[in-house]
């Protein structure tokens, strides 16, 4: 009995320990996949923004139109030509390297320091019968001589379309094509726009713009994707005797 009484007994904590130590690598190993999973969803969101990004930058740079020209034509009436310019002849074409672009989409902003109209292309105003036999000339005849049209919508004449994809009730542009977009800033009515200019003879109703010799011109050409293109110029201070006035560049 002596001996029994010294003996002394420990208490025994290394398995507590362990299995502390265990616990918190559990929990690290949580907080890490977690955090792995975060950090790849985030991730994953990042590229798909930049992807997009990237791809909307490169459409903004590469889909830019091309204004190459514009010419004034002017109107004949009783009284002889026009004092103004009553029709604008814009030849458009793309940017090397440009995406296709659908005229369509495009809105055109044309001011004169005095009013500022608004214009889409005339398919918008959807009146079916403006492209009968894919007509242009029928559209642009329809456009001058309703004022409503006038106001609000220009026409589009093919000049070069290489692939033959280029159609009135579908205008996209390709790289190569060219066109001719017709705007209307006649501004008084019932003249005439001379038939060997436009290849139609149509009256001419009043749009409110008035480009008189030195009027300030700003044409703004915005398309559904891309960077907007701005013409701007100054009529002559004369038009003399010449029906086609060039104006730009």
């Amino acid at each position: 009995m002596k001996a029994n009484r010294n003996i002394q007994l420990t208490k025994d904590t290394e398995g507590q320990v362990g299995i502390g130590t265990l616990i918190v690598f559990i929990a690290m190993v949580l907080v890490a996949a977690v955090a792995a999973a975060v950090l790849i969803q985030t991730s994953g969101v990042l590229q798909q923004r930049a992807q997009q990004t990237g791809s909307e930058a490169t459409q903004e740079v590469s889909s830019n139109l091309d204004i190459k020209n514009i010419e004034g034509i002017r109107s004949n009436g009783t009284s002889g030509l026009s004092p103004n310019i009553d029709l604008l002849r814009l030849q458009v074409g793309l940017q090397a390297g440009s995406s296709p672009v659908d005229i369509n989409q495009v809105i055109a902003t044309i001011t004169d320091g005095r009013q500022t109209n608004t214009l889409s292309y005339i398919q918008q105003a959807d009146d079916s019968s403006l492209y009968d036999n894919n007509d242009w000339k029928k559209a642009l005849e329809e456009m001058l001589g309703n004022e409503t049209y006038a106001r609000n919508y220009f026409t589009v004449q093919e000049i070069r379309d290489e692939d033959q994809s280029f159609y009135q009730d579908n205008p996209v542009m390709n790289t190569g094509d060219l066109i001719n977009i017709y705007i209307s800033t006649a501004s008084i009515d019932d003249n005439q726009v001379n038939h060997s200019i436009t290849g139609v003879d149509s009256s001419l109703k009043n749009t409110g713009m008035i480009l008189e010799p030195r009027t300030s011109v700003e044409i703004v050409m915005t398309p559904e994707a891309g960077a907007t293109t701005i013409a701007s110029f100054v009529t002559p201070s004369t038009y003399g005797v010449n029906t086609i006035v060039k104006l730009y560049p």
